[in-house]
């Protein structure tokens, strides 16, 4: 079932459970995901909505971290719970020994020596492990391989 089916079905079913958070959460990705395909007139396939969410899970990192600044734990949680419940619809994450095998390959493929060559390395990984990994991380863990 693609992903755009399956948060329908989700909402449908969190309006027969009454779960007002959950579903209030759904209601709110679906609404980015309609939001981007009007946007760019295209109808998302499961990677773009997978970016989406991405998107959406980055934004509320961020606001973890303002609200934990200004002492509001309340808030923060609040934003816990909504990254919890669009985490369900990101691929099977992989382990740091899979990213970090994934990155000698790709570093090897590429043949990169320096941090200059850490656009290539990038190009070659973010196809792969889009929606697999943090690409933050993965992006802190390349630039630390090329360092001297």
């Amino acid at each position: 079932m693609a992903l755009r089916e399956q948060l329908n079905e989700d909402i449908k079913s969190a309006m027969k459970a009454r779960e007002q958070d959950r579903l209030a959460t759904l209601r709110l990705m679906l609404s980015a995901v309609k939001q981007r395909e009007v946007d760019e007139r295209i109808t998302l396939d499961d990677a773009g909505v997978i970016a989406v969410v991405e998107k959406m899970i980055k934004q509320r990192r961020e606001s973890i971290a303002q609200y934990e600044k200004g002492a509001r734990q309340d808030l923060a949680d609040k934003e816990r719970a909504e990254i919890a419940i669009l985490e369900a619809y990101l691929p099977k994450q992989m382990s740091q020994a899979e990213v970090e095998a994934a990155v000698a390959e790709a570093i090897a493929a590429t043949g990169a020596k320096s941090a200059a060559d850490m656009g290539k390395v990038m190009g070659l990984l973010k196809p792969k492990l889009a929606g697999k990994a943090d690409m933050g991380k993965v992006s802190g863990l390349v630039k630390g391989k090329l360092s001297p």
